[in-house]
């Protein structure tokens, strides 16, 4: 059993404090301060003791969790069956702000919103809402910022902040699921699925990402009553962390970014490969399927003559092949490139070559159909270009008041 209060705050991965790879860290890190505490944030002890602060019964708390979860409303004053004498000082004790929309970019003729949100700190995260065919996707952030240092994530550029709390994890799907709700992506529809691949290594910040995924798959009024099945976890590969989610008996999706066939490569394009190789997690990754009996996702950012070449598929294949029992299903992506870099996007001509030697080799393999290209829709370039901004407009006035 691992004694969760020896797990430091400040979103340091296991492993990720000693040895071969250490969490790169941002400027700012761990020196915000921890958010407000929200309804999703408190036990159900200080949650009765909290509402008969406020004069109110504790069953006034299902009401609250009703509106929350079901309806995706924070406006007490509105609430029907609550009495509206403290309506306001409920709201600020339960429903603290968290997070407030900076900026929303449409993408794909509206069926994508990209969403840069401002944190109670000043901390910059995204999350990104996307419509197919058949579900509603949201891919949220778990971290502000992140310190795994991939050197073609937009993301791993910023450093590590903080952990964010489940709180502001959440407030990401209750906004989302009232934009899908209220026809913000061409008609109403309900959000369906939750991604971990925004900002941030989910299993870094362990904690809170099991209380939202707890939140996010239970029913109302304890939860948004989303399947667990339809949760997917994105690491590269924090293998203690892989192992603890198998006890979890929660059959959420495991997706891998590995990146790389080979320690060689993946140490130069995941740096925390130096830490956990590619044995290493892969071994857990596949016991994971074992565990849960669900097909783990291997993400595969394409690469310009990097790791998108004939030699690196069937590799790849030869890797995954060894374990049998078609336990891995490979998404190899279109490298949405961050501006200015030497890591491109692959030709077509290789991604489609990439994808046949897998398919020739058995392997199941879908090209991932990238959203929002067209708005930074690169976890962490929409943050990474507003903090550029933000540091240019500042360096601009120091330099005019130096010499006003």
């Amino acid at each position: 059993m691992i004694d969760e209060t020896s797990e430091p705050e400040t979103g340091i991965t296991p492993g990720g404090t000693k040895g071969a790879f250490r969490d790169v860290l941002s400027k700012d890190h761990a020196r915000r301060g921890k958010p407000p505490l929200h309804l999703v944030d408190m036990d159900q002890d200080q949650r009765v003791d909290l509402m008969k602060d406020l004069g109110y019964p504790s069953f006034r708390l299902k009401q609250l969790g009703q509106h929350y979860f079901a309806h995706d409303d924070v406006d007490v004053a509105s609430y029907s069956d609550f009495p509206s004498a403290k309506a306001q000082e409920v709201k600020e004790a339960f429903f603290p702000t968290l997070i407030t929309p900076l900026l929303e970019q449409e993408a794909d003729h509206g069926t994508t919103i990209k969403t840069l949100w401002k944190l109670f700190d000043g901390s910059r995260i995204e999350s990104v809402l996307m419509k197919y065919p058949s579900r509603t996707t949201l891919c949220i952030s778990s971290q502000v910022g992140c310190g795994m240092a991939c050197p073609f994530c937009a993301t791993g550029q910023l450093g590590l902040t903080r952990n964010m709390s489940a709180g502001e994890i959440l407030e990401q799907v209750r906004y989302a699921s009232a934009q899908a709700r209220d026809g913000r992506l061409g008609e109403p529809t309900r959000l369906s699925n939750v991604v971990f691949m925004g900002m941030g290594e989910a299993l870094g910040n362990y904690r809170a990402m099991m209380k939202a995924i707890r939140r996010i798959s239970a029913m109302p009024p304890e939860g948004f009553g989303i399947s667990a099945r339809n949760i997917t976890i994105s690491t590269v590969g924090i293998v203690p962390g892989i192992r603890r989610l198998m006890g979890e008996g929660i059959p959420v999706r495991l997706a891998v970014s590995l990146h790389a066939p080979d320690d060689e490569l993946r140490d130069e394009l995941v740096p925390m490969n130096k830490r956990f190789n590619t044995t290493q997690v892969l071994d857990a990754a596949h016991d994971y399927y074992l565990a849960t009996h669900r097909r783990v996702s291997i993400e595969y950012a394409l690469m310009k003559g990097i790791n998108d070449q004939a030699v690196h598929a069937r590799l790849l294949a030869k890797r995954l092949n060894r374990y049998g029992d078609n336990w891995a299903h490979v998404n190899p992506i279109p490298l949405n490139p961050i501006e200015g870099s030497k890591w491109t996007a692959s030709k077509p001509e290789d991604e489609a070559r990439f994808l046949d030697i897998l398919h020739e080799a058995g392997i199941t393999a879908t090209l991932r159909d990238t959203r929002g290209s067209d708005i930074n829709g690169a976890c962490g370039q929409l943050a990474a270009k507003e903090l550029v901004t933000r540091a240019e407009e500042e360096l601009a006035q120091k330099e005019d008041a130096l010499y006003a």
